[in-house]
């Protein structure tokens, strides 16, 4: 069923996940999925006002405010199908009927290209294995390239440094 933008009350998952806060950007674990997301600013934003009180107008006025950027429902709508796609929302949200869709294309010539760092973006890692993560040579074991090293180098006579 279709929600209109009023009813619209996004709420962000908390279980699960672990949650760095970095200048720029706010780093997210999911420990469910092993996988790693990067939200950008605008993305981090909108993610930490969805407390499932706060109705979409609510968060989109937030975002105006706080950017100081000409966006609108559409734009935070584009940033909260993403994260209902990457599982950091508790449901993930289905654009209202009555907001006609809006691709990121759209939403870089609506706000202009000057402003592209302002469009909400997350970027997903799969995080590697244990196995995947420990196998890089030890210093004085033999090797063909440096790639296999864990200090990045292998010695002209095939040991890593």
């Amino acid at each position: 069923m279709k929600q209109s933008s009023n009813k619209l009350r996004p709420q962000a998952r908390s279980e699960g996940l672990v949650v760095k806060d970095l200048p720029e950007e706010v780093l997210v674990y999911d420990l469910a999925r092993d996988k790693a997301h990067c939200l950008n600013h605008s993305a981090a934003a909108i993610w930490r006002r969805c407390d499932g009180r706060t109705t979409l107008s609510q968060i989109t006025s937030a975002i105006k405010q706080e950017t100081g950027s000409p966006i609108d429902e559409q734009f935070v709508l584009l940033a909260l199908e993403q994260l209902g796609r990457d599982h950091l929302l508790e449901e993930r949200v289905e654009w209202p009927a009555a907001i006609p869709r809006m691709t990121r294309r759209e939403a870089v010539r609506r706000i202009g290209i000057g402003a592209v760092i302002a469009i909400p973006l997350v970027t997903t890692i799969i995080a590697p294995t244990p196995a995947q993560a420990a196998t890089c040579k030890a210093p004085g074991v033999a090797c063909s390239t440096s790639a296999q090293c864990c200090s990045g180098f292998c010695k002209g006579n095939g040991t890593c440094r």
